[in-house]
């Protein structure tokens, strides 16, 4: 019989994961596990699912009926995938499951950030509204969306899908290049010209291991002091005390994030210490509406009965054989 092995349940928040009893497999679902845990609780498993728990070289080792790892996620870097590959492993992720969800945050986020939500309704409770000599209280500037430039990092499913929605905003679209690629594409902006041109900048590109962060002081210096940056992809890509030291000084306007370097974060973090007003956080959630993690389980069931059917989809290494 099957061995599954889901090693981070409660990274889905209730799910319905029902649907991963598969016929002729044992489920055995660990709400977290810590790195101490990882290789006694894979060792007798054929499948695993983690979503963030990483899966390194040693405990892959450690677990000689492993046959296949389902990463609960899109990004692969929980994974060890060359000592996957070199063990006969196969490798499969999720795909697109959150094409609405984070695109709708990364809005929500603008929007809160540009009307200074949090400010204003901070306004209403302390009282200053109900003192105010006319109806309104003009305290925090606001300007309109329509007609400012709008730039996509990373232009996949969904950057696609929020740079959708912001033109449904009047906003003008800017589509940046890579800031390593030797010519521009047609329809795209060179990766400095298109932060300078930016009043808006949203990210959704992967993150890359063992590279500077794509903004860092210097890249922050391109864009405008009244630009918003809005980060919904990867902690890894912004230097987080540039972009501090930037909101401070002033030289940016304001920044929205959805994830840090380091999930969780430390209560001492900087980003988290500062009470910054022109700077707002949330807990890693842009992905996690009901319907889009209900959408990453079926995925990833159906990465389980694709693998043991023999034609495995959504893979992410390839290999020769299984063990």
């Amino acid at each position: 019989m099957q061995q599954i092995v889901f090693l981070d349940t409660d990274t889905m928040a209730g799910a319905d994961l029902s649907v991963l009893q598969i016929e002729g497999a044992a489920l055995c679902c660990y709400p977290t596990t810590g790195a101490a845990e990882v290789s006694k609780r894979i060792h007798n498993a054929s499948i695993v699912i983690s979503n963030k728990v990483v899966l390194n070289a040693a405990d892959l080792a450690a677990a000689p009926q492993l046959k296949l790892i389902c990463i609960a996620a899109t990004g692969t870097n929980n994974v060890d995938l060359a000592a996957a590959t070199a063990l006969g492993i196969q490798v499969c992720n999720v795909q697109d499951y959150a094409l609405g969800a984070v695109p709708q945050h990364a809005m929500a986020l603008l929007l809160a950030l540009n009307n200074q939500i949090v400010l204003q309704q901070q306004a209403v409770l302390s009282g200053q509204w109900s003192q105010s000599p006319v109806f309104c209280l003009h305290q925090q500037p606001v300007q309109s969306l329509q007609g400012k430039i709008f730039t996509v990092v990373g232009y996949g499913g969904l950057g696609q899908a929020t740079a959708q929605l912001a033109k449904a905003f009047g906003m003008q679209i800017c589509l940046a290049e890579r800031p390593d690629a030797s010519s521009i594409r047609p329809g795209r902006v060179a990766f400095r010209e298109a932060l300078a041109l930016a009043d808006v900048v949203s990210l959704h590109c992967p993150a890359q291991a063992n590279r500077p962060p794509l903004f860092g002081s210097e890249q922050l210096s391109w864009l405008k002091p009244s630009a918003l940056l809005i980060n919904t992809a990867r902690g890894a890509l912004i230097d987080e005390a540039a972009l501090l030291l930037a909101l401070q000084q002033g030289r940016l306007a304001g920044a929205a994030l959805d994830v840090l370097t380091q999930e969780p974060p430390p209560a001492d973090h900087p980003l988290l210490t500062g009470a910054l007003p022109n700077l707002l956080l949330s807990p890693h959630i842009a992905w996690a509406t009901r319907e889009s993690m209900q959408l990453l389980v079926q995925q990833l069931a159906e990465n389980i009965l694709a693998y043991i059917a023999g034609s495995p989809v959504r893979t992410c290494n390839m290999i020769g054989s299984s063990r």
